[in-house]
C-alpha cells in the first residue's frame, strides 16, 4: 500500500518526537503505586494530539489497537493449529484476548497501570504472518537479503507506518510507553536490531538497552501463562496427547493428577476446564509472589527507577520457571513436533516463501496500490509487508490465485 510521510499540524516532523501529552490526562480508578506507568507522566506521542478528557492515553492506545485492521486480521491467523481445522482451536485474536485478560488481573493487583499492560498485550502479536510461526520462519529465510523479517519489528513497522487510519500521519499514534512495551516486551534489545527498530529509535529513543516498564513485563508473563496452558488445552482436544501422557508432563503433570484423585472420570471438556484453570493459577500466584518480594526489595520510586533495575522485577520463582522450561520442552517434543502439525506447516511454508519469489519476480500481480509501491521501494520489501499481513485463508486464497493451483495444508 503506498505510504504518505506528511507530519501532523503542528507536529515536529519525523526527526523528533512530540515530547509529553497535550490535554487532560485522565488516571484509571485506583491508585498506582510509585513504580507504575502514569498518564500524568506519559512521554507522549511522536504526532502531538489533544488527549481525551474521557479516556487515559493509554486506555486510547488499547481503543486504536483494538480498532485496527492488523488486530482485526488475527481472527483468521494460526497459534498452532491452521484456522480451517476447527473452531475450538485458538488463533491469535483468541490467544492475543487471553493474554490481554491475565495481564489486567496481574497489574491490577500489583497496583501497576491495567490499561497499559492490556494494551501491551493486545498489540504483542500484531506482527505474526500467516501459518504462525512456519511462517515467520519462511518469511525469514526469503528476506535474508534485505534484513530478513522480526514479528516484532514488523509490528512496530504496522503502528508507525502501515497502519492507514488518520489523515494527518501514518500509523496509528501510539504512546511512547506502549511502543515501548511492544518491542521489547521480552527484555533489552542489546544486539543488531532489524531496520523498522533501529530506524525507528533513531527518529524517537525507546531505550533499547533496559529493561520495559512493569505492564510490558506483566503482558510478556500472561503471554507464556496464557500459551503453555492453552496449548495444552488444544492439544488434548486434537488429540495429539492423551490425559494420560500428560500425567508425565512437567508441572501440568501434577495438576492432571490432582484432578483425576478429585474428580475421577470426567467428560473431556469438564477435564480441561479444571486442568487448566489449576495450572493457570499456580502460574499467575507465583508471578504475583515473585514479583511482589522483587518490588519490596527494590523499593522503586519511579517507573524510571524499576526500567533501570538491570533485571526483570516481573518474573517467576526460580523453582517454578524450572519446571516452566521443562513444561515447554514436553510440549515441543509432543504436541508442535508431531507429524499432523509439522506437515501442514511445510505446506504453508511452500505458500509463503512461493508467494513472495512470485510477487519479487512481478509486482503487477500485486494489488494495484502495493503494485505501485513496490516498483518505487526496495526490492522485496513491499511483498514482504503485504505477506506478513496475510490471513491463512487469504494467504492461501493468493497461492490459488497467483499459481493456479490449489495447496492444501
Amino acid at each position: 500500500m503506498a505510504e504518505t510521510n506528511t507530519p501532523a499540524p503542528d507536529s515536529p516532523g519525523h526527526d523528533r518526537p512530540a515530547g509529553r501529552l497535550l490535554g487532560p490526562a485522565v488516571s484509571p480508578p485506583g491508585a498506582h503505586a510509585p513504580y507504575a506507568a502514569s498518564p500524568a507522566t506519559s512521554r507522549g506521542r511522536f504526532y502531538r494530539e489533544q488527549e481525551s478528557a474521557t479516556r487515559s492515553c493509554y486506555s486510547r492506545d488499547r481503543d486504536r489497537i483494538i480498532h485496527s485492521s492488523a488486530f482485526r486480521r488475527l481472527k483468521h491467523k494460526t497459534q498452532v493449529f491452521v484456522q480451517h481445522e476447527g473452531d475450538y482451536y485458538r488463533t491469535r485474536l483468541t490467544h492475543s484476548l487471553e493474554v490481554a485478560q491475565l495481564a489486567r488481573s496481574l497489574a491490577r493487583t500489583l497496583r501497576a497501570d491495567e490499561d497499559l499492560a492490556e494494551t501491551v498485550a493486545l498489540a504483542h502479536d500484531l506482527g505474526h504472518t500467516p501459518f504462525g510461526h512456519a511462517g515467520e520462519e519462511a518469511l525469514d529465510a526469503v528476506t535474508r537479503d534485505i534484513g530478513g523479517f522480526d514479528h516484532n519489528a514488523h509490528a512496530l513497522r504496522l503502528v508507525t507506518k502501515l497502519e492507514h487510519r488518520y489523515a494527518d500521519f501514518d500509523g496509528i499514534n501510539l504512546t511512547w510507553e506502549t511502543l515501548e512495551g511492544l518491542v521489547k516486551h521480552n527484555g533489552p534489545l542489546t544486539d543488531n536490531q532489524p531496520g523498522p527498530i533501529a530506524s525507528f529509535d533513531k527518529r524517537w529513543p525507546l531505550e533499547l538497552s533496559t529493561w520495559p516498564g512493569l505492564e510490558a513485563q506483566l503482558a510478556a508473563l500472561a503471554d507464556d501463562i496464557a500459551y503453555v496452558s492453552h496449548d495444552i488445552d488444544d492439544g488434548l482436544r486434537a488429540g495429539i496427547f492423551t490425559v494420560q501422557d500428560l500425567t508425565y508432563a512437567p508441572l501440568a503433570g501434577d495438576h492432571v493428577k490432582g484432578v483425576l484423585e478429585r474428580h475421577g472420570d470426567l467428560e473431556l471438556s469438564r477435564f480441561i476446564g479444571e486442568l487448566i484453570r489449576t495450572l493457570m493459577s499456580e502460574l499467575m500466584e507465583d508471578v504475583l509472589g515473585q514479583t511482589q518480594a522483587n518490588l519490596a526489595a527494590g523499593q522503586f520510586a519511579t517507573a524510571a527507577a524499576l526500567r533501570g533495575a538491570g533485571g526483570a522485577t516481573a518474573c517467576f520463582s526460580p523453582a517454578l520457571f524450572a519446571r516452566l522450561k521443562a513444561l515447554k520442552q514436553f510440549q515441543m517434543e509432543n504436541m508442535y513436533r508431531h507429524p499432523r502439525v509439522t506437515a501442514s506447516m511445510s505446506r504453508a511454508k511452500e505458500v509463503v516463501s512461493g508467494l513472495y519469489q512470485a510477487f519479487v519476480a512481478d509486482p503487477g500481480l500485486l494489488p494495484p496500490d502495493w503494485a505501485d509501491a513496490a516498483r518505487q521501494a526496495v526490492p522485496g520489501t513491499v511483498a514482504r509487508d503485504y505477506i506478513a499481513g496475510m490471513t491463512d485463508r487469504y494467504a492461501l486464497a493468493e497461492y490459488a490465485r497467483v499459481f493456479s493451483t490449489e495447496i492444501q495444508l
